[in-house]
């Protein structure tokens, strides 16, 4: 089974859009959403203008701030600062990456935590580890929802992680381990990899290595679940850390790229805006 990142998104997208009429008519506005890009990266320009859309679609107000390259780190700061004294904005997200000048780090840091609709603020990471209310990130998130749709079962199943990131690696396998799965993590120069990998029922990768696991690293009717895109070595089209074509013949279910964890995303952080702005208009 080819999972549809699409098909599950349309579904959470629809089910936000119809909330949002709810709000509008109890609380006067929709959620405001905005989202800073700095540069002009092509791979965040397409992911951004994205995120516009969806928000669209879902009635959200939208505002992207589209700032240069030579941006200080101290002019970027400000204008979170101001967006985050803003009460007219509900949710806000830089697009990563950024200038090799400008911390991320910082730059997360200094969004407030009630307006992180990524959910990579270190006190929306301390919560997920210690089980209490967060906003969750929105890949991990939208991973988990991808398994549920395609009927995975989790619980009691070997997970294998490939990806130690704080954005997806690290809070899916956490999510994974919520569920009652025993999970493996691991990286692109983990030893006899190939061996860790073929034995799990579900395959997470997401190290940003095209085609990086191949047919011999997937066990027959593994679940596995692609988060890289990339661009193909030979062809220049997108395309994952899996190399697709081959293991979807051993995989059960298998996600493709695009079109599988992306979209879902995209539909997770509009899940998560519209829990700040419920969070606020409910804590008034």
């Amino acid at each position: 089974m080819i999972i549809s990142g699409k098909d599950l998104a349309l579904e959470v997208k629809n089910d936000v859009a119809e909330r949002v009429k709810q709000c509008v008519a109890e609380y006067g506005r929709p959620p405001h959403l905005v989202v800073i890009l700095v540069g002009e990266n092509p791979a965040s320009v397409s992911y951004v203008a994205g995120k516009g859309r969806d928000a669209e679609e879902v009635g959200f107000k939208n505002t992207t701030i589209r700032k240069p390259e030579s941006i200080s780190e101290e002019e970027l700061l400000g204008l979170i600062a101001e967006l985050n004294a803003d009460e007219s904005v509900d949710g806000l997200l830089v697009q990563l990456p950024l200038p090799k000048h400008i911390s991320e780090a910082k730059v997360i840091e200094a969004i407030a935590k009630e307006k992180d609709v990524d959910g990579f603020h270190p006190l929306n990471v301390a919560s997920l580890w210690q089980k209490l209310p967060c906003l969750l990130p929105c890949t991990p998130k939208g991973i988990i929802k991808l398994l549920d749709k395609a009927g995975v079962q989790i619980e009691g199943k070997k997970a294998v992680v490939i990806g130690r990131s704080n954005i997806v690696g690290l809070p899916v396998s956490k999510l994974l381990l919520d569920r009652n799965a025993t999970v493996t993590i691991a990286h692109s120069r983990t030893k006899n990899l190939a061996q860790v990998t073929s034995e799990a029922d579900i395959l997470v990768v997401a190290i940003g290595k095209p085609l990086f696991v191949t047919a011999d690293m997937v066990g027959e009717g593994a679940a596995v679940i692609d988060v890289g895109v990339n661009r193909h070595p030979e062809t220049g089209k997108l395309c994952g850390d899996v190399d697709f074509e081959a293991c979807k013949e051993k995989a059960s279910v298998i996600t493709p790229v695009p079109g599988g964890v992306g979209p879902m995303t995209r539909a997770c952080l509009m899940e998560n805006t519209l829990e700040c702005y419920l969070n606020k208009m409910m804590n008034k």
